[in-house]
């Protein structure tokens, strides 16, 4: 039989029904006196609330914080030192502090009568000043967001060091300054929920594309004072989360409110314009970073401060300080040096709350880092890939504690980074660059290097004290009367396909055959409680704990087995269907039908524990696995427009032991192609008074097939020594790199110019201004 298990190349099963046009998301959902709801959003990003006026004919279809008075704030905290809470009201109640926050919901038969009840409700704005800058929110006469706070600080951290011995022995210093802008994340589906009460199981059911269901039914029974019993949360499926769906939303609870008090169904489907105005909510991040390092390039000192635009509100679950907290922790990277300093600030401003994309934090620390090594490599006049060569962390030093005590499970950096040079073919380039581009344009080459934290677990987020702490993460195994396979997961699946791999997981350890296995996750009703889909932890930890549960399976099948074809059962071989003993085999279908249909065939000291196991599953140590990449961009400017064509792309990754590589390239394309739109194209921006400046796809630039190249992925298997199979977290990883490596690669075209851009996205606009600044200052200092 063809390998079905881990390592094979497996067509994912989901795909069909995609293919097909048979997945059934929230808005393919059609139930019977179902009502749509739209809201009245704030088109101010920070006033008072002087009055709202609902017209009399839409009394008991409009309805106002006033008329949700028992419904409880969303409040995300931490235990961390100097954290300051920030309630958000569901619906906004005296004051609102973004544009688009929700200050009334209204329900019609259709979305199209609630807009237009929405468009009738009046309110009276008593405008204040918006604070639109993180910088600038950290100025002490700047205006608050939220007044009892006295500034505009979530939470400030600093991990501290001397840096006096680094500057002494430095042969170099370089400082510069970074920024990334504020991105809107943009799955193809929209977020979208449907809420019923059901008066006689007196049950709540939420319909919701959501990465979380069981931390969105807490959420739910936290705001609305139920018990977790009285809801049940469906994820049907979903149309990509990439954090935007990782949530506790103010939408959820507002309809879960409306369905129990009207008594019928009520929906809402987010559309473009909510998504863009409503919801810009990540990745704007600004640094400050002086490196120190000798004259072979060798750092001896990272002094960073970063800031980060968190928004209005916390988040729930994860928190307003999730970025910057993460930022003085992750910004060393791969590289090992002795010295280092890095002071954050999680700046509140009236703005959408920051939340997790793919990547969380990452993106940002690569980019300052990874350009920083550049910065340091035009400085020594060195080839950027021998002062990394120099610096990172070696294959013999793991497993390695750096600088911040991130504990490195397994890995050769060096060879990664060797292996895209040879890719790239970096001596070719060098030549090519000599020679010149006939069509007058220029060609650069650019690397970034990280690793990406992944399925970090309890001894990580139980410092954080944040309203969500991974535990062990459970699995359920049943064989069916047929011998059949379900799986039951609490987390989900969106684009993962986790479908496939988690039956191979069980395919691997069973010998079950993979079109026989089905697994089920997305219920809250029907699967073992989880913290959800995130942080690359999925195959890690729900992955082990389909293993475990398919362990204790296998050791009560070969118990039955055992009894059957009497022999021990360690002499039961599990494998291609079949239970296979010295003298004899069955196949899993028959000890099922033994089991379920005639028992009376089994002697009387048969393990009554029967066919169904859950089973919980931790790694080794939880600190996390540590996967990571080299990437690497050729590509062409053109001097006199600022366009950019990339040539050429590559990736070598290592994500330990890899269970679907067919998978693992799917994940790595996209989170390059959405890399590729934080480094040339996405970008939200702002004006004085905070109000977003893009409400359409027209205004807001996202990637198509056109603007991606044709990727190349080389892949590594290091094994990390703590999980099941080796496995590690990669599905946030191809997002990471490719702001640096790209940036890094126009700086080396525009080189010979003295041209330095230090923003993503880098736009054509951006790159002739600095090539224009460059030539002004030359001739300045001419």
């Amino acid at each position: 039989m063809k390998k079905q298990g881990v390592g094979a190349r497996l067509i994912r099963k989901e795909d069909d029904r995609y293919m097909r046009g048979r997945g059934e998301f929230v808005g393919d959902i059609r139930l019977a006196g179902m009502q749509d709801a739209a809201f009245v959003r704030s088109p101010l990003a920070h006033a008072r609330i002087k009055s709202i006026k609902v017209p009399d004919d839409l009394a008991g279809c409009v309805f106002t914080a006033a008329d949700l008075d028992e419904v409880k704030p969303i409040t995300a905290v931490t235990a961390l030192p100097g954290f300051k809470p920030s309630d958000q009201p569901v619906l906004a109640r005296g004051k609102v502090r973004h544009v688009g926050e929700l200050v009334a919901i209204c329900i019609a038969p259709d979305r199209a009568e609630a807009e237009d009840m929405a468009a009738r409700v009046e309110i009276d704005f008593d405008a204040l000043p918006a604070v639109h800058d993180m910088l600038m929110a950290r100025e002490k006469d700047s205006a608050l967001v939220h007044d009892h706070w006295g500034d505009n600080i979530f939470l400030e951290t600093l991990v501290d060091d001397d840096m006096k011995a680094a500057a002494g022995e430095a042969a170099v210093k370089v400082t510069r300054a970074f920024s990334t802008a504020r991105q809107c994340m943009s799955p193809i589906e929209g977020r979208g929920a449907i809420a019923h009460w059901d008066g006689r199981l007196e049950q709540l059911t939420v319909h919701s594309s959501t990465q979380m269901p069981h931390i969105v039914r807490s959420g739910l029974s936290e705001c609305l004072g139920i018990d977790h019993g009285a809801i049940r949360v469906i994820a049907p499926d979903v149309g990509g989360g990439f954090g935007y769906k990782g949530i506790l939303l103010p939408e959820e609870v507002c309809l879960a409110w409306a369905a129990m008090h009207l008594g019928h169904l009520v929906r809402w489907l987010e559309d473009r314009r909510e998504n863009l105005t409503a919801s810009a909510n990540c990745r704007e991040h600004h640094y400050v970073v002086t490196a120190y390092a000798d004259k072979e390039g060798k750092l001896l000192g990272i002094d960073a401060e970063a800031t980060v635009d968190s928004g209005a509100y916390s988040a729930y679950p994860f928190s307003a300080c999730l970025e910057a907290a993460q930022v003085a922790s992750i910004l060393p990277g791969v590289y090992d040096f002795p010295h280092y300093r890095c002071h954050t600030f999680s700046a509140a401003t009236n703005k959408a709350p920051i939340l997790p994309y793919r990547g969380v934090a990452r993106t940002g620390v690569c980019f300052a880092m990874e350009l920083m090594i550049d910065a340091v490599a035009r400085e020594l006049d060195m080839e950027p890939t021998d002062v990394r060569m120099k610096n990172l962390v070696r294959p013999e030093q793991m497993p390695f504690d750096n600088i911040t005590n991130k504990h490195f499970d397994s890995g050769d950096y060096p060879e990664a980074l060797r292996r895209t040079v040879e890719a790239i073919d970096l001596t070719a380039v060098r030549q090519r660059q000599k020679k010149g581009e006939s069509d007058g344009r220029v060609i650069g080459v650019g690397f970034a290097m990280y690793c990406e934290q992944a399925a970090h677990g309890t001894s990580v987020y139980a410092g954080w004290g944040i309203p969500m702490v991974p535990g062990h993460e459970q699995a359920n195994a049943r064989l069916t009367p047929d011998g059949g396979l379900e799986i039951r997961i609490g987390a989900h699946s969106h684009g993962q396909g986790l479908e496939t791999t988690l039956s191979q997981v069980a395919n691997e350890v069973l010998g079950i055959a993979h079109d026989k296995i089905k697994v089920v996750h997305g219920d809250t009703a029907f699967t073992p409680y989880s913290t959800g889909t995130w942080g690359s932890r999925c195959m890690v930890m729900s992955g082990g704990a389909v293993a475990e549960a398919c362990d204790q399976l296998a050791e009560r099948a070969r118990g039955i087995a055992a009894k059957m074809l009497q022999c021990k059962p360690t002499d039961i071989t599990l494998k291609d269907n079949r239970a296979i003993g010295p003298s004899g085999e069955l196949t899993i279908e028959e000890i099922a039908y033994i089991w379920y249909r005639r028992p009376q065939d089994l002697p009387p000291d048969v393990n009554p524990s029967g066919l169904e196991v859950t089973a919980g599953y931790k790694p080794e140590r939880d600190s996390g696995t540590f996967s990571y990449a080299a990437h690497a961009a050729l590509l062409a400017v053109d001097t006199l427009t600022g366009e950019v064509e990339i040539l050429d792309y590559v990736i070598v990754e290592d994500g330990g032991v890899l269970v679907n590589p067919m998978i693992v390239d799917g994940q790595i394309f996209g989170g390059a192609a959405q890399g590729v739109g934080t480094a040339l194209y996405e970008e939200m921006r702002f004006d004085a008074d905070a109000q977003p400046l893009a409400s359409t796809l027209s205004d807001y630039l996202l990637p198509g097939p056109a603007e991606i190249p044709s990727i190349r992925v080389f892949h590594m298997e290091t094994p990390s020594p703590y999980t099941r199979f080796g496995v590690k977290g990669i599905g946030e990883g191809g997002a990471i790199a490719p702001p640096a490596a790209i940036t890094n690669a126009i700086n080396d075209a525009l080189k010979p110019m003295g041209a330095e851009l230090t923003m993503s996205p880098v736009t054509p606009r951006r790159i002739v201004e600095a090539i224009v600044a460059a030539r002004s200052e030359k001739e300045t200092a001419a």
